[in-house]
């Protein structure tokens, strides 16, 4: 098998492998928050919300390479260096303009044509000595997947110059005269293609490494000699972009939770000191935030009777759901007071009209879900809130409330 066909089965070969590892992952869900990919910009932004590729910087990418130069040019594997200057297009492609320098050492004069090979052998005049390329080529690289490794695939054109360290001595017999080979500076056409990754240690700085098979079409220039010089190429550098990476800037600090200017259930606590949320409305609470009092207004019965009247069973109702969400269930005293209408000997007669009244209510939050534990307390004419020689006042005096009792 010839050299030739080695080199194009093992591009082959790393190509596949580049291209298993982009069907391996596949299924990565783009839309994340995605790590940070390699590239030879260094740099794979997260797709944006809607999808699209943002990162366009350019970069700089020095490199050092390995060449194995193939039979016909009659000499051993020697050592380069180049730099490029690249530019990310899309998700997909990158495009570099690269220059470099690359040595290798002569065994001998480059293959010939049979009659000049036999003319070169019989004079064995060429000093040995070394071939100096140097040159540039645009690149065009393909991404199978941007991630934190990177393959590619590459594909490039450009030209060369070869300078042979050598020298032609009393090569001047045979047909033509061989002293007609070639100058020992010569310009040609070169081509290049091959496989590679990059892997991204930081969004300003990757690692890439790629094999390349070149043609030259130097060999032309040899007398007899019609095909290509066959190189082997292995190339390994690093990237460093220019900018910041799309995407990847440190995100904007999360605003403070101002809860002090906050109040969400509106108990004249902000949601900093509130050490109950989610009081009932309507609730007297202490400093902390806590239920003392809530006093059921609205809440009536039929005359000289405990029976709650259809308005005060829809006002219950309305408490019940907040107790019941109210995550704080501390037993609650049920206060029941009457009003004082001025008449001696009716003390007792309220105080038990009272303590009946809160009772029924009672009885009615439970029946509704209310889990707290209900202390039914009856105060007949006690503690009276407004003046009960108006009917104004009498009528605030004649009320039920709820009072949160201590742990």
């Amino acid at each position: 098998m010839s050299k030739k066909t080695l080199l194009a089965l093992s591009l082959a070969g790393l190509t596949g492998v580049s291209v298993a590892y982009a069907d391996e992952h596949n299924t990565l869900d783009t839309s994340v928050d995605a790590s940070a990919a390699g590239t030879d910009a260094a740099a794979y932004s997260a797709p944006v919300g809607n999808g699209e590729y943002t990162d366009d910087r350019w970069y700089a990418a020095p490199f050092g390479t390995f060449i194995q130069p193939a039979g016909a040019r009659n000499a051993q594997g020697g050592w380069g260096a180049g730099l490029a200057l690249g530019k990310i297009i899309n998700e997909y492609f990158n495009v570099e303009i690269r220059g470099f320098w690359q040595n290798i050492t002569n065994n001998g004069v480059p293959q010939l044509g049979a009659a000049y090979q036999r003319q070169a052998n019989n004079f064995n005049t060429w000093d040995h000595g070394g071939t100096d390329f140097t040159g540039g080529t645009i690149d065009l690289q393909y991404y199978f997947m941007r991630d934190t490794f990177s393959p590619y695939a590459v594909f490039a054109m450009g030209g060369m110059n070869s300078s042979w360290r050598g020298s032609f001595n009393d090569l001047a017999a045979g047909p033509g005269g061989v002293n007609n080979l070639t100058s020992k500076q010569t310009a040609s056409f070169i081509f290049e293609a091959g496989a590679g990754a990059t892997y991204e240690l930081a969004d300003n700085f990757l690692l890439r490494g790629d094999v390349r098979y070149r043609g030259d079409t130097a060999a032309s220039n040899w007398p007899g000699n019609t095909d290509l010089f066959n190189d082997l190429l292995v190339n390994v550098g690093f990237v460093v972009p220019f900018g910041d990476k799309p995407g990847a800037a440190a995100a904007a600090p999360i605003a403070a939770d101002d809860c002090a200017t906050r109040d969400t259930d509106a108990d004249g606590v902000n949601d900093c000191d509130d050490k109950c949320p989610g009081t009932a409305s309507g609730t007297k609470v202490d400093d902390q935030g806590c239920p003392i009092v809530m006093e059921l207004k609205g809440v009536n019965f039929k005359y000289d009777s405990a029976e709650l009247t259809p308005g005060a069973m829809t006002i219950l109702d309305g408490v019940v759901e907040q107790l019941v969400a109210f995550p704080a269930k501390k037993d609650i005293e049920v206060a029941g007071y009457a009003s004082y209408e001025g008449k001696k000997g009716k003390e007792q007669h309220n105080l038990r009209l009272s303590q009946h009244r809160s009772e029924s209510v009672a009885q009615y939050l439970r029946s509704k879900g209310v889990t707290n534990n209900l202390y039914a307390k009856g105060y007949g004419t006690e503690y009276p809130i407004a003046d009960n020689g108006t009917e104004e006042g009498r009528i605030k005096n004649r009320r039920v409330e709820l009072r949160w009792m201590g742990d």
